[in-house]
């Protein structure tokens, strides 16, 4: 997923917030734990959020989310918040990384169980 930073997504520092930054992972992670799992998932889990590099107005940022471990109904995704500035010769740099479990479920939001990883 990518997304542009706008000013409505800044503080008074001119960086991301770090909930916005924090909703755009759990996205991505819900993402590819539906992918994986081809069925309705929710979150029920956050792990602690690593924010390494704050993320200036007007960059790109990429959010990079794999399933790395499936039980029977849950999925724990690893997504990582990647910031491409727009200044000539800056690099790509790793801005934010954390964890979140999903788990899917049913139409009536009883947990179901998830194909094993691959």
């Amino acid at each position: 997923m990518v997304y542009p930073v706008f000013p409505g997504e800044t503080n008074h520092y001119g960086t991301l917030f770090g909930g916005t930054a924090m909703a755009w992972m759990d996205q991505a992670a819900f993402v590819a734990a539906t992918r994986h799992a081809r069925r309705k998932v929710v979150t029920v889990h956050s792990d602690a959020v690593d924010f390494k590099r704050p993320v200036p107005l007007g960059s790109i940022v990429e959010l990079v989310a794999r399933v790395v471990e499936v039980g029977r109904t849950s999925m724990r995704v690893e997504v990582e918040m990647w910031v491409e500035p727009i200044e000539p010769g800056k690099e790509v740099y790793l801005a934010a990384k954390g964890g979140f479990v999903l788990v899917a479920v049913d139409e009536v939001g009883r947990p179901v169980s998830v194909p094993p990883l691959s």
